[in-house]
């Protein structure tokens, strides 16, 4: 068999044990043998033996207590490297320290995920009361400032979350009944250049803001978010904290090779 048609198969074993890796991000919990074989869709007794594997590799490890298994040490430092790796994301980190030291408000930095915005990391101020952002948190399209953001500036993406959202009345904002509602409302998160909820945030006396970054494509990429206790954040037109969030953000989006400038705003990303 030559080197090129060899490539071209590539290691069936190694594609197994990537299979049960991929069942045990998903589970997003540590899991028993027999709910990471069902996942991987295999005999507990074949997933048991590319387990040992995966744990002598460093990849999983094992609770002697509970018997249950999770992501191990290499695997953690594979996903720490690749987003290290990744510029947009550490410099977005960056951005949201900066912005938490010169506004002293909890900071967060979303991604788009599979169903909605993501928080990847967040920046605690120095307050005697702040609000905790859960990292990993998958964050509803209509009910959250990031979540609007991304639904203001990627429609085709989030078209069909936002439809589902609406269809099941789930966690919908006042004054939001039809799609048309839902329309006007990202347009007006649009036409300010961000999107900012107070007295109606999807948990009781929290309020939040969050503000668009774009990438050199000049595509929405990222969301800087601002997070405080009712009350605590002027979220008026005039707002210095919403300023400097607004242009902690610009300044990302041209860090990141955008053109859009500070007039962003205009037009949604195809």
């Amino acid at each position: 068999m030559s080197e090129e048609l060899e490539g071209k198969h590539g290691v069936q074993s190694l594609e197994v044990g990537m299979g049960i890796l991929k069942a045990m991000v998903f589970g997003k919990r540590s899991m028993m043998l027999k709910d990471i074989a069902a996942a991987a869709d295999m005999p507990p007794s074949k997933a048991h033996r590319y387990l040992v594997s995966l744990i002598r590799s460093g990849l999983v490890e094992q609770d002697p207590l509970t018997s249950r298994y999770n992501l191990g040490p290499f695997a953690l430092n594979i996903g720490l490297v690749a987003i290290d790796r990744l510029d947009r994301i550490r410099l977005g980190l960056a951005a949201i320290s900066e912005l938490r030291d010169e506004i002293n408000e909890t900071t967060a930095l979303a991604v788009w995920g599979d169903n909605g915005p993501v928080i990847v990391r967040w920046e605690r101020p120095r307050r005697p009361i702040t609000v905790n952002v859960v990292t990993g948190t998958t964050l509803g399209v209509l009910s959250s400032a990031a979540g609007r953001v991304f639904a203001a500036w990627l429609p085709n993406l989030t078209r069909p979350i936002v439809k589902r959202e609406v269809e099941t009345r789930r966690n919908l904002p006042p004054g939001v009944e039809t799609l048309a509602d839902a329309d006007a409302l990202l347009a007006s998160v649009r036409d300010r250049g961000l999107a900012a909820i107070s007295g109606n945030y999807m948990f009781r006396g929290v309020e939040a803001a969050a503000a668009p970054v774009f990438n050199f494509k000049n595509e929405l990429t990222m969301a800087l978010v601002i997070v405080g206790v009712e009350g605590s954040i002027d979220m008026g037109e005039q707002s210095a904290v919403l300023a400097r969030l607004k242009g902690a953000a610009d300044a990302l989006s041209l860090r990141l090779g955008s053109t859009r400038g500070s007039d962003a705003a205009a037009l949604p990303s195809a």
